[in-house]
Formats: structure tokens, sequence, C-alpha cells
């Protein structure tokens, strides 16, 4: 099995067309997806595939879901952007019903994962200055080493992905960099008078689904009450269900001081992402300060709304609860000596190739999506297995078993 594999026409075409006119930053499966719906998507030539990356669960909600889709057409007809220049009549009702439905002070609505990283680290440090009285460009934010909270300049400024960050630098400085799941290192980086903020998350899901021991985030949060320090909570892949909770934190009943949430808060129709922070945070940021001409856009804040009842009305965090068990056991059933690790909390799973080729990962996904399954390496060795969250025990099964020919077949 190998990445040149002959191509049906079609999808050759498409294919040639990404290689010749599109920069060279991704490396994608080579698949071409035309349509989507539920847990499948089809290709170009009408083959249909369980998709296990879920968008990078930007998609918890399933492709295409009609409530989704609805409230995006309706609102596209009506009103889609007036920039915050002027009010528009869906961003306070979006504000409204976000800020209560997490159980915040406030929401500063922004577009992308990033962009929502970077206003949160923005927030951190102004809070360090007018709040905890920090000396001016002195602010500290503490980080965890193998994190992924985007590719902006700032955040490959403390990367430990050479990737991401080799010969792109001068780099920001105002980050620490220590060991994730590490409570003492933690807490000797909080000592130091000048540290506003940490900035975890509660799964490293781009390192390979590393989850942190049971206990971690609720003394992490309890280290920076001590300190007078604020718990910045990327929930972007996390959150909204994916673990079996509505936020990964709700597992040890941690609330962030600052929440950053993304991805499935459109259901994967359009970049939306917020930050949510009580008053004495928020409210260090006055106007003028930080924007965004798309951020809050009418036809964001509608699907957004819609995106976020979906999840509640449809029960998704309990089914990602139960399909997460599900797949977990039924994948240690396949007792490969090349399946290393499973590992995984709700439907964020993935696992770990061992094999003697180096690209071992990549031809498994190679030959899952021959047999119907689409799935991407991640850091050379692991897989990530996220499918949306709408997926039943039936498909659970029949892609586990897919999942097993594979392995059989390819490794």
């Amino acid at each position: 099995m190998s990445a040149t594999l002959p191509f049906t026409e079609k999808t050759s075409f498409y294919l040639n067309l990404e290689e010749k006119y599109g920069a060279h930053n991704y490396h994608p499966l080579p698949v071409v997806l035309k349509r989507g719906k539920g847990v499948l998507v089809w290709d170009v030539d009408d083959k249909q595939y369980f998709d296990f990356l879920s968008g990078y669960s930007a998609v918890n909600q399933g492709h295409c879901h009609p409530k989704i889709v609805s409230a995006l057409l309706s609102q596209a007809q009506q009103l889609t952007l007036t920039s915050r220049a002027f009010y528009n009549n869906r961003l306070g009702e979006y504000e409204q019903f976000i800020t209560q439905f997490f159980g915040y002070d406030k929401v500063l609505p922004v577009n992308t994962g990033v962009e929502a990283v970077e206003t949160g680290l923005k927030l951190c440090r102004r809070w360090g200055y007018k709040v905890k009285g920090i000396p001016e460009n002195k602010a500290k934010i503490i980080v965890c080493a193998n994190n992924f909270h985007g590719r902006t300049l700032a955040v490959i400024s403390f990367s430990t992905d050479p990737a991401s960050s080799k010969q792109f630098g001068p780099y920001t400085p105002g980050f620490e960099i220590i060991p994730y799941n590490d409570l003492e290192a933690l807490a000797g980086a909080l000592e130091d008078k000048n540290v506003a903020g940490f900035l975890v998350e509660p799964i490293q899901g781009e390192a390979g689904v590393v989850i942190p021991d049971e206990g971690y985030l609720k003394k992490s949060k309890q280290l920076c009450e001590q300190n007078n320090v604020l718990f910045i909570a990327d929930e972007i892949q996390t959150g909204l269900c994916r673990t079996g909770a509505l936020l990964c934190c709700d597992h040890e009943n941690v609330k962030p001081d600052i929440l950053l949430l993304g991805k499935a808060l459109s259901g994967g129709v359009l970049p939306v992402s917020a930050v949510l922070a009580n008053d004495d945070i928020m409210l260090t940021i006055q106007p003028g300060e930080h924007g965004s001409t798309f951020g809050g856009n009418p036809l964001a804040c509608s699907v957004a709304i819609a995106a976020l009842s979906v999840l509640k009305e449809e029960k998704m965090s309990e089914n990602a609860s139960q399909m997460g068990k599900l797949l977990r056991s039924e994948l240690e059933n396949i007792h490969s000596p090349y399946i290393q690790t499973v590992r995984g909390k709700g439907l964020l799973n993935a696992i770990v190739i061992q094999h003697p080729r180096e690209d071992a990962a990549w031809q498994l996904c190679l030959a899952l999506r021959e047999n119907g399954l689409l799935a991407k390496p991640t850091h050379g060795d692991k897989i990530r297995l996220a499918p949306p969250l709408v997926i039943t025990e039936a498909q659970i099964k029949e892609s586990a078993a897919i999942i097993a020919y594979s392995i059989a077949a390819a490794l």
C-alpha cells in the first residue's frame, strides 16, 4: 500500500489542481471529498467513507446538520456582516445565549481557534497589568511542552514542535514552557510574581490525545488560585461534548478563568470562535484595544446558537461517552502486536502504532481509506480516531472491523 496508488481521472484532476496552484503547507490524505452527511462523507467518485477526523473536531454535530444549515441559510438571506462599527439584531441574542450556556459574564466573539487563543493571551496580559499589578512588559504566561494552540507567530513562539517554529523567528517573548501533566513544575513556575496566566489543553489532541493524570486540571486550577494567576483552558478541540462532557474541564468540575472555544461552535459550516470570562477580566479591555471585522457577525451568531442547541438537544455528550467506551473496547479487542496503545476520553481517541517501518501509521491510513474510513496520523506514529458525535453503535462496530482488517492487510 503506498501513496502512489492509481487514482481515478476525477481524483487526479483535483489533486493536480491543488498541487499546481495551492501552497504546499499541508500533506493531506489523497482523497477528494464532495459531500457529507452525519458520520459519512463521499468522494468525487461517490465512494463512501466513515469520517474519523471530524474536521479536527469541528463537525461534532455531524456533517451538514439540518438545523445548523437551516440557521445558516435563513440568516444568509437577511444579513451576513455589519462589522462592529454598528449593532446588529443577532449579536446581543448570541452573547446572552452563550454566556448563560457556559456560565460567564461576558463573551468576546472572534473567528478562528488561534484567534481565540491570541485574544485570550492579550486579555490575560492586560489583566496582569491592570488587576494583578505586574510591571509593564514583564507579564509571563506558563504553557506546556508538546502543546498545539495554532500557528500564528505568537503561538509558535512557545511551541516545542520544530515543524511549527523552525525558521519563523524571531519569537515573541513572555512565555515559559513546562512539562505537561507535571504539577511540581507548575508549582515552581507559579512562584514568579510576574506570571499572569497558565494556558493548557485539558487533553493534548495534536500531540496524540495525551490525557493527563486524574486530578491534574483541578490541582492546576487550585495552584493558579493560590498564586493569583488566571487558568486559561484551550477547549477548542476538547470542548463541546467531544470528550463526553460539555467541556473537558467539566470532568474535574474546573471552571476556567478564561475559556477558549472554536471548531464545533459552528458545527463546521464557517469559522466561529469565542473567548469567555467574567467582568473582572473581560472589562480590562476597552473600545479600540482589540477587535475583529468578522467577529460577532450575524451569520456566525445565528449558526453558533443552532450549533450549541443541537449539542444539548441531541444529548451528544452522553452519546460521546457511551460510543467512546465502545470504540476503545473494540480497538483493544483487535489484539494486534502493532497497536502499542489505545487511549482516549469520549470520542477523542488515538492508537499508537508500533512497527519497524517509520511510515507505518501513514500506510495504515492509506489502507483505511481504501477500506472506507478516513483518519490521519499525527506526530508520525499516532492516529487520531474522532468521529462525529452522532455515530451509532452499529457504525462504531463496522468502523472497528474496518480498522482491524486494515491493520491485518497493511501492516
